[in-house]
């Protein structure tokens, strides 16, 4: 999710023995039935996204992630306190975390888990003032490598549905 980690710091998920007609089985398996939208959204933690221990082959995500991948789901954690918040989006973490870019730049602290939650297409141009203590959002979350701002690649993205937000600021 930071700035400077290589995709290649993520490995894709291996199914050992699985070929063939197997391995599209379960793909198919793990796919969101046609009916997930009305199904209530699952509840992740931020400790559901990646395998514990971290082995030789870096950061691997679980089966659940997997599982909620393109689903809704409600997450619980921390606004990430920036010292230039973007429009658009904000950062969640597991614990509180204070970003000063202008002073540590892509050094930061940000754990690998955190997530970029993603603000609807009619408040892209918002910027959501930071709120202290743990937050509980709902949205579709997706796993994969995008970069969010200019050099800044983010593997966990929660998409906030339209009217998540009742009064975020606007742009300056």
């Amino acid at each position: 999710m930071c700035g400077g980690q290589h995709p290649a710091m993520f490995s894709q998920p291996t199914f050992p023995g699985l070929t063939g007609p197997a391995l599209l089985s379960l793909a198919l398996s793990l796919a969101a039935p046609a009916s997930h939208a009305q199904q209530a959204p699952a509840s992740l933690a931020f400790s559901d996204f990646f395998v514990q221990p971290i082995g030789p082959r870096g950061l691997q995500p679980t089966a659940r992630l997997l599982a909620a991948q393109g689903r809704e789901v409600q997450l619980v954690g921390f606004m990430v306190q920036r010292e230039h918040a973007q429009p658009g989006h904000f950062l969640l973490t597991p614990r509180p975390v204070s970003m000063a870019e202008h002073a540590d730049g892509e050094a930061d602290d940000l754990p690998a888990s955190t997530v970029t939650v993603v603000l609807p297409a009619a408040q892209r141009s918002a910027v959501v003032a930071h709120t202290a203590g743990p937050l509980q959002l709902q949205g579709r979350l997706e796993f994969g490598p995008v970069e969010v701002e200019p050099g800044r690649v983010s593997w966990l993205r929660l998409h906030l549905a339209p009217g998540a937000l009742a009064n975020p600021s606007s742009a300056p």
